[in-house]
C-alpha cells in the first residue's frame, strides 16, 4: 500500500397445483445479446419470469447434505447420533408439536431415550419475543444504516447471547427477504437494504455472532417475500379478499441470482445452519415446496448443509414439501393453528414406511437438523428452557393452550448483560445526518429555550408494552410491530432525554407531545429558540392492522399528522429540527427544502435507548457517520415500484417486471433525482476523496464445478410393520400434540392425507438416491469458491479536511457494462474513523463474483466482455473518483 499522513492503515475487507409439487415450466428463457458473455453470446433478462403463471421447473431430488468445507465436522457427530435413532425419533426432529402447546413459539418433539431435549425455535430479529428481562436492540435497517461490519456481528453476539441464556436452540433470524423491493414493504425493516450487496454483508455478519454463542441463526424468509398483502390466504379472507391462494412472486432467473438470491448466498457461506423458507410462492409453487427454490438454488447451488424450516403455517402439503427440500415443519400444524393434524408428524412417519418418501430422505432430513446442532453448539451443554412465550406469570398451565398440569413456567432469567451500552451506541451510529445548515448541529445543550413537538418524542401512556407486538403506533417509534417484535425491559423516550439534557445545563425545556395540538404548537414554537420535531411512519406484518395499514404501509407520508405538526411549528420558529422514526423511506422533498428546516435527521427504528441515542448525535457526543440504506425519492411513483393492495387475480400474481431495478438502480436508470440518494449522510465534519488506484492481480481462470456427489446415505434401519410403529402402550397424550406414532396399522387410514401413498403424484427422480451431478455455480457453502477470487484491488485516500474528528463510509461502485446491467452497483464499502487534518487508505477487495453476471444459458456465473468502471465516493451520486477496471 502507498504511504498516507493517515494515522490509522485500512486492509482490504473486503403452486398450489392439485397435488402441491412443483410443475414444469419456463423459469426465465435465454434470449440473445450481441458480444456481452463467453464467446460473445450472453443473455438478457428475459419476460418471460415477470408474467402472470410463470412456472417454476421441478428439481429432484432434494439433494443430501455431504459436511461440505467446514461442515465435515459437524456430520460426522451427527452421523453418529442420527444412527442411533427410530424412525420415530427422526420424525419428531422435524416436527412441531403444535402451536401454544410447549414453551417456545416452535418445538421439536424430543428424544427422551438419549436424553434430547425438544428443540427451541423463537422469534425475534431484534430480540426475543414473548418473554421479559430482554433487551430489544435496535432494527435491521438500522444496523445496515451503520454500514458497519463489526457493530452487526455484536449485535448478533448479544442477541444470541440473550437468546442462548433463555434457553433457545434457534433464533428465527436474521432477515434478507424482504430485501425491500418497494418501499412500502411491511417487514422492511426487520431486514437491512434494498441493495443485495449491504444486505448480504450484514446479514452474515450477523449469523456470525448469533451463531458466535451456540444459538442456531434461522435466516429468513426464503424468498421473494416482498409485501404483506396476500402472503397467506387466511390473513386475507379476514379482511374480505377473495384468494385461493398466496400470491405469487414472479421473477426471470437473472434477477434471482444477481438480486433476491445474493444475500442468501453470503449468509449460507457465513455458516448458516437454517433457513426458514416464506409464506408467498415463487413462480406460482409454495416456496416451501418449491423444488427449484429448494432442492435445485438453496441445497444444490448454494451447497446448503442446514436445514430448511417452514414458516409458521407455511407448509402446504406433506410429501411434497419433504421431496422438494423442507426439512422441518412449524408449529406443526397443518393448514390452521390448533389443529389436530400435521402434514409431518405421522403422517410422515406413514410416508417412509410405505415408500412414498425414501428412507435417505428421512435421514437427510435429521442429519442437516444435528449436524446444524454439532456445527453451531459443538460440545457445549444447552441450558433448559426457563421462559413461556404464553404468560409472563411464574406459575401457570404447562400446556398453555389445552391447559393441564399447573407448575412453574417462568424463570424470570435477566440475560440483558450491559446490552444497553451497546443498543444506545448502535442508535447512535446507525442515526443518518440529511441537512445540517450553517452547523446547526450539534446543539449545545446551553440554547435558552428548547421545545420538543411530536408524539413520537413521547411515551405510550399505557406502557411501552402495551399493545401486542406491539401492534399500534403509539409514543416514540422505538420498535415495529409483529413477530419480529419484544418486549421492552425500558423504552428512553427523545423526550425524557432531551429533558434530562438540557436540566443538566440550566436550560429551559418545554414539549407539546400531542400532534393535534397544533394551537399549543403555535404558540411554543414562536417562543423557542430551537425546536425539534419528532415524526414517525411505522409498518409490520399483516396479522396485525394499525391504522387500516395491513403490514404494509398505505404511504410514504408521516403517521398521525406529523406532516402537519411539522409544518405549523416551521411555520413559527426559524431553526426547526426534524427527526424521523421510520421503518424505510419517508417523502422528504418538502421538508429538505423549507427554509426554517434547519437539520434533518433519520433515526430509524433505534430500539430500547431511542432517546439516548438521538441526544447523543443532538449534542454531539456522537459526530453522525452513518448513512441512508435506501434511497427517498420525491414522490411514491419515482420508486417504480408499489404493493399490489388488491387482487388482481384469485391467486395475485406479482410481477417483478422492473427485474434488477429496484431503489437507486432504478433511479440511476430512470435518470431521477432523489431527494436524497442511497448511501448519502452528512457529518459534523467534512471529507475529500483522493489517488485512487486499481491494482489486477493474478488469479486463476474461473472452473465451474463438475462431477457428482456421493449417493445418498442412509443411516439406521427400522421395521416396516406398521404394528411396530403404533403408539405405545399406557401412552398418555396431550390434546392436539403431534405425535410420530400411528393409531392404525392400515397406512392409507392412518394418513388421513390425501397425498400420500399414491405414486402416481411422485415427481420423476423425486426418490432418486443415486449420485447426483454438481452444479456448476455449486460445489461449496454459498456457491462455487472460486467466485471469491480476488481479481483487483482498489485503493483511495480518505482525508477529514473538517476540525472534528469523525466517521466516513466510503463506498465502492462498479458498473459490469452491459447494456441492460444497472448503472452502477454497490460492492465495497468500509467505516472508518479519521482524526482531523488525517487521510486514511480505503481498500477493497474485488472478487470475481463482484463483476459476474448470471447466463441462463449456461446456468452459471460468467465475466461479460464489456468495458468495466469503478467508482469510489461518499454516497451512490458523489463519486468524484473513477477508473476503468483492466
Amino acid at each position: 500500500m502507498r504511504p498516507t499522513i493517515a494515522t490509522a492503515l485500512l486492509t482490504c475487507a473486503g403452486s398450489a397445483l392439485a397435488q402441491d409439487f412443483s410443475h414444469d415450466g419456463n423459469y426465465g428463457a435465454p434470449v440473445s445479446r450481441k458480444n456481452s458473455g463467453p464467446m460473445a453470446t450472453g443473455f438478457i433478462m428475459s419476460d418471460a419470469g415477470t408474467k402472470s403463471h410463470q412456472a417454476s421447473p421441478p428439481k429432484y431430488p432434494s439433494p443430501w447434505g455431504e459436511g461440505l468445507g467446514e461442515w465435515a465436522q459437524a456430520y460426522q457427530q451427527a452421523k453418529s447420533f442420527v444412527s442411533q435413532l427410530t424412525l420415530e425419533e427422526k420424525v419428531n426432529l422435524t416436527t412441531g408439536t403444535g402451536w401454544e402447546l410447549e414453551s417456545c413459539v416452535g418445538q421439536t418433539g424430543s428424544i427422551p431415550r438419549l436424553a434430547f431435549r425438544a428443540l427451541c425455535l423463537q422469534d425475534s430479529p431484534v430480540g426475543i419475543r414473548d418473554t421479559d428481562f430482554n433487551s430489544v436492540f435496535p432494527a435491521g435497517v438500522n444496523v445496515a444504516a451503520t454500514f458497519d461490519r463489526k457493530l452487526a456481528k455484536a449485535r448478533g453476539a448479544a442477541m444470541g447471547a440473550e437468546h442462548k441464556g433463555k434457553g433457545v436452540d434457534v433464533q428465527l433470524g436474521p432477515v434478507a427477504g424482504p430485501l425491500g423491493r418497494t418501499p412500502e414493504g411491511g417487514r422492511n425493516w426487520e431486514g437491512f437494504s434494498p441493495d443485495p450487496v449491504l444486505t448480504g454483508v450484514m446479514f452474515a455478519e450477523s449469523i456470525k455472532g448469533i451463531q458466535s454463542q451456540g444459538v442456531l441463526a434461522s435466516a429468513k424468509h426464503f424468498i421473494g417475500y416482498e409485501q404483506e398483502h396476500f402472503r397467506l390466504v387466511s390473513d386475507s379472507t379476514g379482511y374480505g379478499f377473495n384468494i385461493s391462494e398466496p400470491n405469487s412472486a414472479n421473477m426471470d432467473d437473472e434477477t434471482m441470482h444477481e438480486l433476491y438470491l445474493w444475500p442468501f448466498a453470503d449468509g449460507v457461506r457465513a455458516g448458516a445452519a437454517s433457513i426458514m423458507c416464506s409464506y408467498n410462492q415463487v413462480n406460482n409453487s409454495q416456496a416451501c415446496q418449491n423444488s427449484y427454490v429448494l432442492n435445485y438454488l438453496l441445497k444444490g447451488e448454494l451447497g446448503f448443509q442446514g436445514h430448511v424450516v417452514s414458516d409458521w403455517i407455511g407448509t402446504h402439503s406433506g410429501v411434497a414439501s419433504v421431496l422438494a427440500g423442507l426439512d422441518m415443519t412449524m408449529p406443526g400444524d397443518s393448514a390452521v393453528y390448533n389443529s389436530d393434524d400435521s402434514y409431518f408428524g405421522a403422517n410422515l412417519t406413514v410416508a417412509v414406511l410405505n415408500g412414498t418418501v425414501p428412507s435417505w430422505r428421512i435421514d437427510d432430513m435429521a442429519m442437516r437438523i444435528m449436524a446444524g446442532m454439532y456445527f453451531v453448539e459443538g460440545n457445549r451443554n444447552r441450558g433448559d428452557i426457563n421462559f413461556n412465550s404464553w404468560s409472563l406469570d411464574t406459575y401457570g398451565y404447562e400446556h398453555f393452550y389445552v391447559g393441564g398440569a399447573i407448575g412453574k413456567i417462568n424463570d424470570h432469567v435477566d440475560v440483558r448483560g450491559d446490552h444497553g451500552t451497546l443498543i444506545r451506541h448502535l442508535g447512535a451510529q446507525s442515526t443518518v445526518l440529511l441537512k445540517n445548515i450553517d452547523n446547526t448541529l450539534p446543539l449545545t445543550g446551553k440554547e435558552k429555550l428548547t421545545a420538543v413537538f411530536g408524539e413520537d418524542a413521547g411515551s405510550n401512556i399505557d406502557g411501552p408494552n402495551d399493545c401486542s407486538d406491539r401492534g399500534c403506533n403509539n409514543g416514540t417509534l422505538g420498535m415495529a410491530w409483529g413477530s419480529g417484535s419484544a418486549n421492552f425491559p425500558y423504552l428512553v423516550t427523545p423526550d425524557s432525554a432531551i429533558q434530562s439534557e438540557l436540566l443538566s445545563h440550566g436550560s429551559a425545556y418545554e414539549s407539546v407531545l400531542n400532534n393535534g395540538a397544533l394551537d399549543s404548537a403555535t404558540t411554543l414554537a414562536r417562543r423557542a429558540n430551537v425546536s425539534l420535531v419528532f415524526a414517525n411512519s411505522d409498518s409490520g406484518e399483516w396479522y396485525i392492522e394499525v391504522g387500516s395499514n395491513l403490514g404494509d404501509r398505505n404511504n410514504l407520508t408521516f403517521w398521525g399528522g406529523g406532516d402537519e405538526l411539522l409544518d405549523t411549528v416551521a411555520s413559527q420558529c426559524n431553526n426547526t429540527i426534524l427527526v424521523i422514526h421510520s421503518t424505510g423511506p419517508v417523502l422528504l422533498e418538502k421538508w429538505a427544502n423549507h427554509g426554517n428546516i434547519t437539520a434533518i435527521l433519520w433515526a430509524g427504528v433505534p430500539g430500547q435507548e431511542s432517546g439516548n441515542s438521538i441526544a447523543d448525535v443532538l449534542y454531539g457526543r456522537v459526530n453522525p457517520g452513518a448513512k441512508l440504506p435506501f434511497t427517498v425519492g420525491k414522490s411514491r411513483q419515482d420508486y417504480g415500484t408499489d404493493i399490489l393492495y388488491t387482487p388482481n387475480e384469485s391467486v395475485p400474481q406479482l410481477n417483478f417486471k422492473e427485474g434488477l431495478f429496484i431503489d437507486y438502480r432504478s433511479f440511476d436508470k430512470h435518470n431521477t433525482t432523489p431527494t436524497f440518494e442511497f448511501g448519502f449522510g452528512l457529518s459534523y465534519t467534512t471529507f475529500s476523496y483522493s489517488d485512487l488506484h486499481v491494482t489486477k492481480l493474478n488469479a486463476s481462470e474461473y472452473v465451474p464445478s463438475s462431477g457428482h456427489t456421493n449417493p445418498a446415505p442412509t443411516y439406521s434401519n427400522y421395521s416396516t410393520d406398521p404394528a411396530d410403529h403404533l403408539y405405545p402402550s399406557n401412552f398418555s397424550r396431550i390434546p392436539l400434540y403431534h405425535y410420530p406414532w400411528l393409531n392404525s396399522t392400515n397406512l392409507t387410514q392412518a394418513s388421513g392425507d390425501q397425498h400420500y401413498g399414491l405414486p402416481g403424484f411422485i415427481p420423476e427422480g423425486a426418490q432418486d438416491g443415486s449420485a447426483q451431478p454438481i452444479p456448476k455455480a455449486g460445489g461449496a457453502p454459498g456457491g462455487n469458491p472460486m467466485l471469491w477470487d480476488v481479481l483487483y484491488r482498489v485503493e483511495a485516500t480518505v482525508t477529514n479536511t473538517g476540525s472534528v474528528a469523525g466517521e466516513e463510509v466510503p463506498q465502492l461502485y462498479i458498473s459490469r457494462g452491459g447494456p441492460h446491467d444497472p448503472v452502477k452497483e454497490l460492492r465495497g464499502f468500509e467505516r472508518v474513523p479519521i482524526q482531523p487534518n488525517s487521510s486514511v487508505t480505503f481498500c477493497v477487495d474485488v472478487t470475481r463474483r463482484d463483476i459476474s453476471s448470471w447466463s441462463t444459458f449456461e446456468q452459471d456465473w460468467y465475466v461479460r466482455n464489456s468495458t468495466k468502471m469503478v467508482y469510489v465516493g461518499s454516497s451512490s451520486m458523489n463519486l468524484p473518483l473513477s477508473a476503468v477496471l483492466p
